[in-house]
């Protein structure tokens, strides 16, 4: 399921009084939630194998007003001050393209905008995580081969 697909469910889900929205698309289904303070809850998309397949826990996600923020870094102890790159989707994060190629980026490189960061495994598909800016690799937040959750940050570009 296409990414720009969730995100509208999202708005959908966000606009409406619906408390959850689930949507199947052949053998993919999203399933969103509301949590009663408003958050809004995803679930990783994933392809059911069998009936009795139970899809993973909702994962958390940022409220609008942050995911509206355009990914500009808060103020935190133990980040450089800079731009957030943030994770565009639930899945592996991987800092090579493969386990014996050097790393696409790192601390101290610079980097123009449109450069590739990173990748992301999602449904056995590599989706490369791409600068919005321009500048110096600040601090790298992810760990090749660990998971990550949707609008996590993942880089910190000043």
């Amino acid at each position: 399921m296409d990414l720009r697909k969730i995100k509208k469910l999202i708005d959908l889900l966000e606009e409406s009084n619906l408390a959850e929205i689930e949507i199947k698309e052949g053998e993919e289904s999203v399933r969103l939630a509301r949590v009663p303070q408003g958050t809004v809850v995803s679930a990783a998309p994933h392809v059911v194998h069998a009936p009795m397949h139970h899809a993973p826990p909702p994962m958390p996600m940022h409220s609008p007003t942050e995911a509206a923020s355009g990914g500009h870094a808060k103020p935190h102890a133990d980040l450089p001050e800079g731009e957030l790159v943030r994770a565009p989707m639930v899945g592996t994060y991987y800092a090579s393209p493969a386990p014996d190629k050097p790393p696409f980026v790192t601390v101290g490189q610079t980097v123009k905008a449109g450069d590739t960061l990173g990748i992301i495994e999602a449904m056995k598909m590599f989706n490369p995580i791409e600068s919005e800016v321009s500048g110096t690799v600040l601090k790298i937040l992810a760990e090749s081969g660990q998971p990550v959750e949707f609008d996590q940050p993942l880089f910190v570009i000043g």
